[in-house]
């Protein structure tokens, strides 16, 4: 194993500090190493796999499209592209969607139609127009994703960054009110941040920012590319307050785990800003993605997914919030996301929990991050509670 980890560290890039753990296969909830080792995955590829690993039903579509058509550029149709659309867009209750790749490329096109829809609806004057952010987001690390960013360690050495943006406390509904103004055209928030430390925002906090929006004439984007598609409890995490959003932004799983593809939700009277030339990407909407992101779909409704997460993420959040232990700060989150933060380091005590399989990941520094697969059974449930309870219980 030494070997593999000498050969990948040899020719990688060093932007990753991977833990040292190599995974050959998946099924389900559960994943094995090169040495045949099984772990209970928690981390499921940060809400990626949210169908579970290699879903069968998932596999089947990428195999029977991929013996078809894999690539149709945009300057063509497929078979396939106005089924999928039909289906995300009837899911998100919007009129329109553009197919990208990635969750950071969504996060792209959203800057751009709230900047396009800014200066062409709104009337705000060129190059004027501001976006609101949140401090201890995570939307990606591509240059407009890192401009909404707060965190300055993630954007040293890579400026001139993008201009007019504000950054708030996440929940702080004084301080949006004092930035609001004429040039605002877009907040964006994630309904639950993830990296940030799958912090839960305070009661009515997403229904006072909708409320805002509405009365400041301001779009209202919803990053769901991690919390979105069943991961807490609700197909969309917006629906924790009922508010739906100008802007849905998805992405990982809802490419099943198998192939990415991301989307932005909107209705026409958003999204006709976009016109011929104005934005595109050569692999967005392929056939092989939509039909992959067809199978996905269904899964997680016909296998009532979302209802499941909500019940074991409960069952989950329950157990862990009795644990005796002088370490933990706060156990919080919604459905099958949920955050132990601790008062000191939490990677020694993820090791631990690796140790005795079950595999997750530390953020922040101080906060553990479980986000097993939707498919996880009780059984699996149980483990993951007996061994985060014998690891942090007494400390």
């Amino acid at each position: 194993m030494n070997d593999l980890f000498a050969l990948t560290d040899q020719y990688s890039s060093n932007n990753y500090s991977p833990l040292k753990l190599a995974l050959t296969k998946g099924l389900g909830a559960k994943v094995w190493d090169v040495e045949d080792n099984s772990y209970i995955d928690c981390i499921s590829g940060f809400s990626v796999v949210n169908q579970g690993h290699c879903h069968p039903k998932i596999i089947k579509a990428f195999q029977e499209q991929s013996e078809k058509i894999t690539m149709v550029s945009r300057a063509l149709y497929s078979d396939n592209l106005g089924k999928w659309e039909e289906k995300i867009c009837s899911l998100a209750n919007k009129e329109k969607v553009l197919p990208m790749n990635t969750g950071t490329e969504a996060i792209e096109t959203a800057i751009k139609i709230a900047r396009k829809w800014g200066s062409d609806v709104k009337g705000i004057a060129e190059n004027q127009g501001e976006i609101i952010a949140m401090n201890g987001n995570f939307h990606g690390r591509t240059l407009g994703a890192l401009s909404l960013s707060s965190q300055e360690s993630y954007k040293k050495g890579f400026g001139p960054l993008l201009d007019n943006m504000q950054y708030m406390d996440f929940g702080d509904i004084t301080r949006l009110k004092s930035l609001i103004n004429e040039n605002t055209t877009a907040i964006v928030l994630e309904p639950i941040q993830g990296e940030g430390g799958v912090n839960v925002p305070p009661d009515y906090f997403i229904q006072e920012v909708r409320n805002l929006c509405d009365e400041h004439n301001v779009l209202f984007i919803a990053d769901e590319i991690q919390v979105g598609l069943g991961r807490t409890g609700k197909m969309f995490a917006m629906e924790w307050e009922g508010v739906e959003p100008d802007i849905y932004l998805l992405g990982k799983s809802l490419g099943g785990g198998l192939y990415p593809i991301s989307a932005v939700l909107a209705n026409d009277d958003v999204m006709k800003v976009l016109t011929p030339g104005t934005h595109g990407s050569t692999f967005g909407g392929n056939p092989l993605a939509c039909a992959v992101s067809i199978a996905a779909l269904d899964v997680l409704i016909d296998e009532n997914l979302i209802e499941r997460s909500a019940e074991q993420g409960q069952k989950l959040l329950n157990h862990l919030q009795l644990i005796d232990s002088n370490i933990i700060k706060d156990v919080r989150g919604r459905g099958l996301f949920i955050g132990i933060e601790l008062t000191e380091a939490a990677q020694s005590y993820c090791q631990q929990m690796i140790e005795q399989g079950v595999l997750c990941k530390e953020t922040q520094g101080n906060i553990i991050r479980l986000a097993p697969p939707l498919v996880i059974e009780d059984e699996e449930i149980d483990k993951v509670i007996k061994v985060i309870t014998e690891v942090l219980e007494k400390k």
